[in-house]
């Protein structure tokens, strides 16, 4: 069984007000392209009752990196959407299209040491390739500008464990392939971000969709290129309208109603394990604060996938996959 203790990495982190800490902090960071989904309300209330359950703080952090996928409206949306749901944050939001400097920053270093390198490789020649990129640039001189940028993976991660998945193996292609971490567009890439993010914010603890599994082994490895001490991830189940189709704004999955909450959380709840079968709540937050104390662990399914049903009612029926 899993403690508190188990879970925290031994080293101090310094917040933005320059004082240390050993405490449990946790975040959720979503993507700004559309509004909160059954499936993004999972994620966010499994990292918040993580969080919270361990008395720890509760981050939140847009993550609006991507900015042709922003949608205009959405980063407030979902704050409003979080509040309406009883899922209130610590601290100030952080956006990480407001961090290009510090990215830069930590990039700097890693291509003076000559770590990154352009490639010229299209998404059509790496699948005509097989699918995965197989390094083909490396060992090239292309210039930098107009061309994405690659990290040597020079750390790669082929097994790491999970707080509920248990152990999760890596295939040695994925493992060892050099990731972008600079766009053709100039935009930095979701795997440098998340970790620098992460290590600056003090994370010690990541709870997320189990889809983000592999790219977990490629941020474990940066952590350890850049001496960062890396926090604990937990994958909690996706929920899929079908084997294989998770909801999402890409899918065009529905957004939650901020104006009947209740509902949703309880479905969110039941999907992540709590039985609510004897249990009757007015409101969200007597409704959390029931869920944060009775809270485990080992509550939580160890599932890849929940299929999940939204019926006429917007009730949820779920069948593990």
């Amino acid at each position: 069984m899993h403690t508190l203790q188990d879970r925290l990495p031994e080293h101090k982190h310094s917040d933005a007000l320059g004082s240390s800490f050993t405490t449990y902090r946790g975040r959720f960071a979503p993507s700004p392209s559309g509004p909160l989904h059954f499936g993004s309300l999972v994620a966010a209330l499994a990292s918040y009752l993580d969080a919270k359950a361990n008395q720890g703080q509760w981050l939140v952090r847009m993550e609006d990196i991507d900015t042709p996928r922003v949608v205009p409206g959405a980063a407030d949306a979902i704050l409003t959407t979080l509040d309406a749901y009883g899922l209130h944050w610590d601290g100030e939001v952080v956006y990480q299209s407001q961090r290009h400097a510090l990215y830069q920053d930590i990039l700097a270093p890693l291509i003076k040491m000559r770590h990154v390198y352009a490639c010229t490789c299209t998404r059509k020649q790496i699948k005509a390739r097989g699918g995965i990129y197989d390094n083909h640039c490396r060992d090239t001189s292309h210039q930098f500008e107009g061309n994405a940028l690659r990290l040597k993976q020079n750390y790669p991660v082929f097994e790491f464990q999970d707080d509920l998945q248990g152990q999760v193996q890596i295939p040695k292609d994925i493992a060892s392939e050099d990731y972008i971490v600079k766009r053709r567009d100039g935009l930095f890439a979701y795997q440098l971000v998340v970790v620098v993010d992460d290590h600056q914010q003090g994370i010690t603890h990541v709870v997320r969709g189990a889809d983000l599994l592999e790219p977990t082994a490629r941020q474990l490895s940066l952590f350890k290129q850049l001496n960062y001490t890396a926090p604990h991830f937990m994958h909690v189940p996706l929920a899929v309208a079908t084997a294989g189709f998770k909801l999402s704004k890409q899918n065009h999955a529905p957004a939650i109603d901020n104006s009947k909450p209740l509902p949703a959380l309880a479905a969110a709840l039941k999907f992540l394990g709590f039985n609510l079968s004897h249990v009757h709540f007015d409101n969200v937050d007597t409704l959390l604060k029931w869920a944060i104390s009775h809270y485990h662990i080992s509550l939580l399914p160890n599932n890849k996938e929940i299929q999940v049903t939204q019926q006429d009612t917007g009730h949820y029926d779920f069948t593990p996959l």
